[in-house]
């Protein structure tokens, strides 16, 4: 299996566009993947940089509703006109950042009108054939994750923490192996992580995604504590982890100092071979 960065916030290698946003790409022997579109069509040209047909792809995921992941998934549909496009109903929600004094920001999906007929809901599991399996439903240990209260979603209410119902993780298993890709992570990369050891029965040999620690200050005790517990539970095993995006330079460089080489960067054009 091959997994292959098209799109991050970050690139050291010439010739591809970075954007604030996530899209991956997925090959096994069996199936073509696009986990992700980024914020615009940056991914598309970055894809072709790279060699990669994305009209190939046979299967495509939305981690969640956030306009950084899923806001070219009109620039997708129309290079690819088979693959189906797996995602939570609530990706369709309403998301806002909202900040005291400030007017509430949109940061979900931009309009998907079109696009309806392309769309396959997902429950909690499922099964997606070949060795791939999309899960939700993540145990939300809070003292394992960085509480994001800006990001809500807007209801006939009012608004309200967003609870990341809209947010799914992708394993792939081949051959003996297994990857995990997350988006945002946005209930904790930890959480996310014994979630899918619980349904491999084993940690996968490598994750792919945001850790979501972008926003935690360095040295508050909260912080140290939170980036401490992740580097102590990631340092297990034999896991490599490629992460970037909304993770953050201080989170990663601490993560780096406990895990070294096995934790490294997602930036545009990385890869990993399994």
């Amino acid at each position: 299996m091959k997994i292959v960065t098209l799109l991050e916030n970050t690139s050291r290698r010439p010739g591809l566009t970075p954007a604030r946003g996530l899209s991956l790409y997925v090959e096994t022997a069996r199936r073509k993947v696009l986990f992700d579109m980024g914020p615009d069509a940056s991914f598309l040209e970055n894809a072709r940089a790279l060699g990669i047909d994305l009209a190939a792809v046979d299967t495509a995921v939305l981690s969640h509703g956030h306009s950084d992941h899923g806001g070219g998934l009109a620039a997708f549909c129309a290079v690819n006109g088979k693959a189906k496009i797996h995602l939570r109903r609530e990706a369709l929600g309403a998301y806002y950042a909202v900040l005291p004094g400030q007017e509430p920001n949109y940061i979900g999906l931009p309009e998907t009108e079109g696009l309806a007929e392309r769309f396959v809901f997902t429950g909690d599991q499922e099964d997606l054939g070949d060795g791939l399996t999309l899960f939700s439903g993540v145990e939300d240990d809070r003292a394992l994750r960085a509480v994001a209260p800006k990001l809500q979603e807007k209801t006939g209410a009012g608004f309200r923490p967003d609870g990341f119902a809209h947010e799914q993780h992708l394993l792939v298993e081949e051959g003996g192996r297994a990857a995990l890709l997350a988006g945002c992570g946005h209930l904790g990369i930890v959480n996310t992580l014994r979630a899918a050891e619980r349904r491999l029965g084993r940690r996968p040999g490598v994750v792919f995604g945001g850790f979501h620690l972008f926003e935690l200050a360095p040295g508050a005790p909260e912080a140290e504590a939170l980036v401490n517990a992740t580097a102590a539970e990631l340092a297990k095993g034999t896991t490599v982890y490629y992460t970037g995006h909304c993770t953050g330079d201080w989170a990663y460089g601490r993560l780096r100092e406990v895990l070294g080489d096995r934790m490294r960067a997602m930036d545009c054009g990385a890869w990993a071979e399994l």
